[in-house]
C-alpha cells in the first residue's frame, strides 16, 4: 500500500510538472537574430542610455547583448571608455542590414581613447562580446531581424 500511494503521489507531482506549475516564469526577451542565431539583448534608446552602454559592466552573457536605438540615422561613434570587457561592435542602416563590423574592441586603456565610426550611416548598433561576430559567420550585408517585446 506504501509502493502504491509514493507511486500516485509521484505521478501527480509529474504531472503538475508537465503542465508548467513548477516551471520558472518565461520571461519576455528582446532579440536580435541572424540566419536563427539569435542574441538576447537590453535595448537602450534614451540619450543617457545611450552614453552609458556597457559602461562599468565586468561581464556579459556569451548569448547576450545591448541594443542601441538612435533617433536619427548617422555614422554614430563608439568608444570604450570605462567599458571593461572587450566587444564586437555592429552597426545596422535603417533596414537592418550590417553595415560596419569592429571586430575584438578592446576596453580603453586610459585617455584619449580611440573612436570607432563605421563607413556608412547606421541607425542601430549591436554591441556582443569580443568574438561573437565571428562565432555567428557575420558579415557586411547580413540581415537581422528584431524581436522585441
Amino acid at each position: 500500500m506504501r509502493h502504491y500511494v509514493l507511486f500516485v503521489i509521484g505521478g501527480l507531482l509529474i504531472g503538475i510538472w508537465g503542465t508548467g506549475c513548477f516551471r520558472p516564469t518565461a520571461r519576455a526577451v528582446n532579440q536580435v537574430c541572424f540566419q536563427g542565431q539569435c542574441i538576447a539583448v537590453e535595448v537602450v534608446q534614451k540619450e543617457e542610455e545611450l552614453r552609458r552602454g556597457l559602461q562599468f559592466r565586468s561581464f556579459l552573457e556569451s548569448d547576450a547583448g545591448m541594443l542601441f536605438i538612435f533617433a536619427a540615422n548617422w555614422k554614430h561613434s563608439f568608444w570604450m571608455k570605462d567599458t571593461l570587457i572587450p566587444l564586437d561592435i555592429i552597426w545596422m542602416d535603417y533596414a537592418r542590414r550590417v553595415v560596419h563590423i569592429e571586430r575584438s574592441v578592446p576596453p580603453c586603456p586610459g585617455e584619449p581613447c580611440p573612436t570607432y565610426t563605421p563607413l556608412y550611416d547606421a541607425l542601430y548598433v549591436l554591441e556582443i562580446n569580443a568574438g561573437q561576430a565571428r562565432a555567428l559567420g557575420l558579415r557586411i550585408g547580413d540581415q537581422a531581424e528584431f524581436k522585441l517585446k
